[in-house]
């Protein structure tokens, strides 16, 4: 964020284009399946197997929340039932877990689904996770207890994107909750739309154009997006305090302390919580613990499962409640912890953390000194929000580029040799470089390629990296984390860094007619860090 910024670039104004087009084709679609209302509150249908009941339940301060409540055929409160919560997605009804709902009860389970406050049938305001979306947790679970056949003892949750941030963040509050499984979730919030100090533009478009259209966004939210995307610096530290509340991190002792068994899962490619959080998060936390990383990009994963088709992310969530809210010796938590999936192709990987997922490290030198104009695309980029993933999961076709006819006045490229092997490529890449601006401040993005015979580079990874209140013609160095991946590069193929200065995904910080310096001080050389799988 820049003081006085102008309004965002047309790049940016693009971008939320893109966004506004992308979700109304791809990140709603689970609604598709519950377009029309559900039946009145108290209401009920019988499936083959269990009994739902919409009702309304009252959450935190008086608000209402809607919500629907699966039981097995034949619970007549004679015994108590193990209890999973489900908190929906942002700006989805609260059918939206109607098919996994019914395998749970199928199961066992009395299943609680309820639209989180300031979304569809419930009221109040949309407040982002907040200390009354926690409260409401809490609240949907008394409710549960003295309305349902649930066990007190045997309570889990889980969700899906916002949902799963609900739940994590109310496990730390909450010590009833005995596992989460938080599947497409944020455990920074900050580090997630915020990294590298630069601004997700098509994510925050997308929460926020949704937000408006499907719910009633507070007036806090409202300025806090207003902030966001109109890079106003002064305002930062506020915007940064008020994600990190809404964090699962800033809880993790109290999540620790509660012994919460927690299942992280995502995909490789989301563009809203890319996974470097949750791989984080995960290495912290003490209890029992699962993470799974799959190719795809926001929610894409669990889509078929809402959908009540086959699903291994939805499976994996089940048996972990299975172990860990029912008791059941399933030995999923015999299994190792970590799981993978590369982007390129093969099945699953299993580590038993996330720390051994690479087992070595290989060096690029970046020792050329190149020098590129700013504000000017030079054709890479990294896609677009929720479509980009989704085309690299179902079709394995993620951006592409010429490498060779990459503008040399708009981005930096170091190219290796071709490989004689595969290169698996496992973990987070990290760059390490010195940079020059003739302005005070910039925005780098960096993106590293699989480059082929041809010279066409397909995108495997990247990150932006933002600065600001540098002396104009002073040296500094840059440390940026790219998105954790799994990738193989096929042997014959070479590998390409670009660095440019514009990417639709992001709101750019560049003077008019700055110049971004890469150098390689024999003092402080520059690299490329691989993690690799030999």
């Amino acid at each position: 964020m820049t003081h006085a910024r102008k309004p965002l670039r047309a790049t940016a104004a693009a971008a939320v284009s893109a966004t506004v087009l992308a979700g109304a084709a791809l990140g709603l679609a689970p609604a598709a399946q519950a377009a029309a209302p559900p039946p009145p509150p108290r209401a009920a249908a019988q499936s083959a197997a269990s009994s739902v009941r919409f009702v309304d339940i009252p959450g935190d301060g008086g608000v209402t929340l809607a919500a629907n409540v699966v039981t097995p055929r034949g619970a007549d409160g004679s015994q108590r039932l193990p209890l999973v919560v489900l908190p929906t997605s942002w700006a989805l009804p609260q059918a939206e877990y109607l098919a996994q709902a019914q395998k749970l009860a199928d199961s066992g389970y009395v299943v609680l689904s309820y639209n989180v406050r300031g979304f569809w049938q419930s009221g109040g305001e949309i407040e982002t996770a907040g200390p009354p979306d926690v409260a409401d947790a809490s609240k949907v679970i008394d409710w549960a207890l003295a309305n349902t056949p649930a066990d007190p003892g045997r309570i889990g949750m889980a969700g899906v994107s916002y949902g799963a941030g609900i739940s994590l963040l109310a496990s730390g509050f909450d010590k009833r909750i005995k596992a989460v499984a938080a599947l497409s979730g944020w455990a920074d919030l900050v580090g997630s739309i915020y990294s590298g100090r630069t601004q997700h533009a098509q994510a925050a478009a997308l929460l926020s154009g949704s937000g408006e259209l499907l719910g009633r966004p507070s007036a806090e939210l409202r300025q806090i997006f207003q902030d966001f995307l109109g890079s106003d610096l002064t305002k930062e530290q506020e915007i940064v305090e008020w994600g990190q509340k809404r964090s699962a991190a800033t809880y993790l002792d109290r999540i620790n302390a509660n012994g919460t068994a927690v299942m992280l899962a995502n995909a490789w490619g989301d563009s809203i919580f890319p996974p470097n959080t949750y791989a984080d998060f995960y290495e912290k936390l003490t209890g029992p613990k699962r993470l799974e990383f799959r190719p795809g990009d926001h929610a894409t994963g669990e889509l078929t499962g809402l959908l009540g088709l086959p699903n291994d992310t939805w499976d994996d969530a089940r048996r972990w409640l299975d172990r860990y809210v029912k008791g059941e010796r399933n030995g999923i938590d015999q299994e190792r912890p970590v799981r993978l999936k590369s982007r390129t192709g093969g099945g699953y990987e299993g580590y038993p953390s996330w720390s051994a997922v690479p087992s070595g490290e290989r060096r690029i030198d970046l020792g050329e000194t190149l020098q590129i104009a700013a504000n000017a695309d030079s054709g890479a980029n990294a896609g677009t929000v929720l479509l980009t993933g989704a085309l690299d999961q179902f079709l394995k076709i993620p951006p592409l580029v010429s490498v060779p006819l990459l503008s040399r006045e708009r981005a930096a490229v170091w190219q290796t040799g071709r490989y004689d092997a595969a290169q698996r490529i496992r973990g987070t890449v990290s760059l390490h470089t010195t940079v020059t601006s003739d302005k005070s401040s910039g925005t780098a993005v960096a993106y590293l390629y699989d480059v082929d015979a041809l010279g066409v580079g397909k995108l495997i990874t990247n990150a932006p990296v933002t600065f600001h209140d540098r002396t104009p013609g002073t040296p500094f160095a840059v440390d940026l984390d790219l998105f954790s991946t799994a990738y193989d590069v096929p042997a014959g193929h070479r590998l390409a860094l670009v660095v440019d200065t514009v990417d639709p995904l992001y709101i750019e910080h560049n003077p008019d007619g700055a110049h971004l310096t890469f150098s390689s001080p024999k003092t402080d050389p520059s690299y490329l860090s691989l993690p690799v799988r030999d």
